[in-house]
């Protein structure tokens, strides 16, 4: 199971800093995200999703016990 980290507005949409979803693919755990927080549907496609902390494509399959970041753009400097 994937270990899905929230952070800023995509906590907010989620309604939880951290949340555990079992997903075979990024793709899927995106589907799974959106199906279960709906408030995510349009702040995920702008975010930075990082599996075990590098970007990888949604067809890549999740090993058990992965980390999946989900950032929010950020502004500031």
């Amino acid at each position: 199971m994937a270990q899905v980290r929230f952070f800023a507005a995509a906590e907010e949409a989620a309604g939880a800093a951290e949340r555990t979803i079992a997903a075979a693919d990024l793709g899927a755990l995106r589907a799974a995200l959106t199906a279960d927080h709906p408030a995510l549907a349009a702040i995920l496609p702008k975010c930075s999703v990082l599996v075990d902390g590098s970007r990888v494509d949604d067809n890549e399959p999740l090993p058990e016990d992965v980390v999946v970041d989900v950032l929010p753009p950020f502004a500031g400097g």
